[in-house]
C-alpha cells in the first residue's frame, strides 16, 4: 500500500500495513527541529518513519478580489499593533513569543443590534472564489503517494461566533433572534460552496471542526446543538458527498462530545478527533462507537507528551492501536498543536511507537 492507500484503508476500518503519524509543531518546535535537522531534511525522513507521514493539506478556492475594507470601524478603541484581520473581518491580536499561534480575537459584529447591518457586512465571496486550480493541487499530492486532505476547521458555529462574539451569538440563539439563523445560515452557504469545491476537486478527506466540547462538558446542551447547529453541518457534508460520495468527512472537536456522538455518524461522520483522553476514555468510545466511526488523536498534549516519558509515549501509543486492533479505524496522533514544554524525545518516541507497531503488525 501507498501511505495514501494505508491510511484510506485505516479511516475505512478495512485493515493496514503500517499505523500511519500526524503532528503539528508550535512555532518554538519548528526551530527546534530544525536546528536537530539543519533544516534540510523533512521530518518524516529525520525521524525515520517517511512513510508515516501521510496526509497533506491541500489549497482551497480562492476569492474573488474586493474592494478594501476599513475594518478598524468594527473595533471599539482601535486594534494593537500588528494585528492581522481575516477574510471574515475578525481581528487577530498578537499573543506571546511562546504561543504565536494564540492571539486575543476580536469580534467585528459585537456591537450590532439590528439584522441589517449583518446584511450589509462585507462577507467574504466563495460563492464566486476561483476553483481551477485545486484539482492539480491534489494531483500532485496523489502523485507523491499523500492523502490530500482538505482543511475547513471552524466549518459554522466556531466561524459564526468568532465574528458576533460568543455571549452576543449565545443570547442571540436563546432569544430565537434572527440575528442568529441570519448569520449562521450565512456562514453555513460559504461552508457548503468550499464542501462542494473540495469535494470535485477530487480530496480524499473533507477536515471539518467546530469545537463544541470543553473539559467534562460540552459548550452548550446537546438539544441547543441539535437545533441549531446539527442541520447546519449536515448540510455541509451533504454539499460535498453530493459530488463525491466516499469523500472521508473527518470532523474535529476539542473536549467532551459523547451526548452527540450518534447524531455525528447519523449525519455522516466518519472520523472523530481529536479525542482528548483528559475528557473522554478512548477504550470507551471504541467499545461503544468503533464498528461505525474512526478516530484520530488520543494521545493528549494536557499530560502525556508534554510531562510523560518517552516510555509512557510509546506506552500509550501501543495500548491505543491494540484496542483499534487489525481493522484500524484509529491515527493514533498528539490531540493538538504540540506546545514549547513538549520534549523533542517524546515527540521522537511517539514517531518510534508507531514504527514499532507497524514491524510487529496489527494487534488483533
Amino acid at each position: 500500500m501507498t501511505p495514501r492507500e494505508n491510511v484510506l484503508s485505516l479511516y475505512r476500518r478495512q485493515g493496514y500495513e503500517h499505523a500511519p503519524v500526524a503532528l503539528s509543531l508550535c512555532p518554538s518546535l519548528e526551530r527546534k527541529f530544525k536546528e536537530l535537522s539543519g533544516g534540510e531534511v523533512p521530518i518524516g525522513e529525520f525521524l525515520g518513519y517517511p512513510e508515516g507521514f501521510c496526509l497533506e493539506g491541500v489549497a482551497g478556492p480562492r476569492l474573488p478580489e474586493r474592494e478594501p475594507v476599513d475594518w478598524a470601524r468594527y473595533f471599539e478603541g482601535g486594534l494593537a499593533e500588528k494585528t492581522w484581520v481575516d477574510e471574515w473581518g475578525i481581528a487577530h491580536e498578537p499573543g506571546s513569543e511562546a504561543a504565536m499561534h494564540m492571539t486575543r480575537m476580536r469580534h467585528p459584529m459585537e456591537r450590532f443590534d439590528s439584522l441589517e447591518q449583518m446584511q450589509a457586512y462585507p462577507f467574504p465571496d466563495y460563492e464566486n472564489a476561483a476553483t481551477d486550480h485545486m484539482a492539480a493541487d491534489i494531483e500532485r499530492v496523489h502523485e507523491r503517494g499523500l492523502a490530500a486532505v482538505a482543511g475547513m476547521a471552524c466549518t459554522v458555529w466556531e466561524t459564526s461566533w468568532y465574528i458576533r462574539g460568543m455571549p452576543q451569538i449565545m443570547m442571540d440563539m436563546v432569544t430565537d433572534n434572527p440575528m442568529a439563523s441570519w448569520l449562521l445560515d450565512k456562514v453555513t452557504s460559504s461552508a457548503c460552496a468550499r464542501a462542494a469545491a473540495h469535494a470535485r476537486a477530487g480530496c480524499d478527506v473533507l477536515a471539518l471542526g467546530d469545537d463544541i466540547g470543553m473539559q467534562s462538558r460540552m459548550l452548550m446542551a446537546p438539544e441547543m446543538w441539535r437545533e441549531w447547529l446539527k442541520p447546519r453541518l449536515a448540510k455541509v457534508i451533504a454539499s460535498a458527498r453530493a459530488v463525491k460520495p466516499d469523500v472521508i468527512v473527518h470532523y474535529h472537536s476539542c473536549g467532551f462530545v459523547i451526548p452527540v456522538i450518534e447524531d455525528f455518524i447519523e449525519i455522516g461522520i466518519d472520523v472523530l478527533n481529536p479525542v482528548q483522553p483528559e475528557c473522554m476514555d478512548f477504550a470507551e468510545l471504541h467499545a461503544e462507537f468503533g464498528e461505525r466511526l474512526s478516530f484520530d488523536g488520543t494521545l493528549g498534549t494536557q499530560t502525556t507528551m508534554p510531562f510523560g516519558t518517552p516510555a509512557e509515549v510509546r506506552e500509550v501509543v501501543l495500548r491505543n492501536l491494540g484496542i483499534a486492533g487489525s481493522k484500524g479505524g484509529l491515527l493514533v496522533s498528539p490531540t493538538h498543536l504540540l506546545e514549547p514544554e513538549v520534549p523533542w524525545e517524546n515527540i521522537a518516541a511517539y514517531v518510534a511507537a508507531c514504527r514499532e507497531f507497524k514491524a510487529a503488525g496489527p494487534a488483533g
